[in-house]
């Protein structure tokens, strides 16, 4: 008797797990053998766990899918399918060789059109991705339509009573603050009451990057990137503020900025 397809879900939204877990349970040959929340854990329960399939979303806290992938040493890697809110990174998931890229949403079918690929590959043990795929990935990173929902153009921020409305345009940068995200506007910030993760979602990703875990960055305000030895970068802003970047986020900074590997 073939043993069942061992899956770890990867994403640090609950719901998100839930649903995967629901569409899992209709699947005979499938069993989840845990969940994660973050990259962190990810990374621990693949060594751990030793799983089949990882349905691994693409940003999360620190690192995000592609740093887990990193992380995990080759002869590990299992199967991947990303499942992600964001079309950008289809390319990205080409170079690393997943099995799918899931856009939510996405219905039972499409749900299980990736796992049919997860099983194929088990009686086949092909580790190449197939025409088809190819073709789908390029369509995601090229020709899609417009998003049914654009990214913000302005973010709303709290100021004592009041609400006040700040154009995504004038923002610099964006900087974690307890419950709060401060959001720096020249010489002004205000609080938004929403997380990271939320803030970035209606960021477009050609304008802002994440460049830590607490820090989102507006691409064309970076004047000046001074590498430092443990893979982090200082930023200088064109009014001279200076912010560093996480470890984890150096990939995501090197593609945005064009900088060099």
């Amino acid at each position: 008797m073939t043993p069942p397809i061992r899956v770890l879900i990867v994403d640090d939204e609950p719901l998100a797990r839930e649903r995967l877990k629901e569409l899992l349970a209709d699947e005979a040959d499938m069993t989840v053998i845990g969940e994660c929340r973050d990259g962190v854990e990810a990374i621990a329960a693949i060594g751990k766990e030793r799983p089949d399939l990882v349905l691994l979303d693409v940003q999360m806290p620190e690192p995000d899918g592609f740093g887990v992938l990193r992380a995990v040493a080759q002869e590990r890697q299992p199967a991947v399918i990303f499942v992600t809110a964001h079309r950008d990174f289809a390319v990205q998931a080409f170079e690393a060789n997943a099995l799918d890229y899931l856009l939510k949403p996405f219905d039972r079918e499409r749900f299980r059109l990736s796992l049919s690929r997860v099983r194929e590959r088990r009686r086949t043990g092909a580790t190449e991705l197939d025409a088809d795929l190819i073709e789908r990935l390029d369509a995601l990173s090229q020709r899609l339509p417009p998003a049914s929902e654009p990214y913000a153009t302005k973010l709303v921020a709290k100021v004592g009573w009041r609400m006040r409305f700040l154009r995504v345009e004038d923002i610099d940068y964006l900087e974690a603050e307890g419950n709060y995200v401060s959001v720096h506007l020249g010489k002004q910030s205000y609080l938004a009451r929403e997380t990271m993760n939320a803030l970035e979602a209606k960021l477009d990703p050609k304008d802002f990057v994440r460049a830590h875990r607490s820090l989102i960055v507006r691409v064309d305000r970076i004047e000046e990137v001074e590498p430092l030895p443990p893979g982090e970068f200082v930023l200088t802003l064109r009014d001279g503020t200076k912010l560093t970047s996480g470890r984890s986020y150096r990939a995501r900074l090197q593609r945005a900025l064009d900088l060099p590997s």
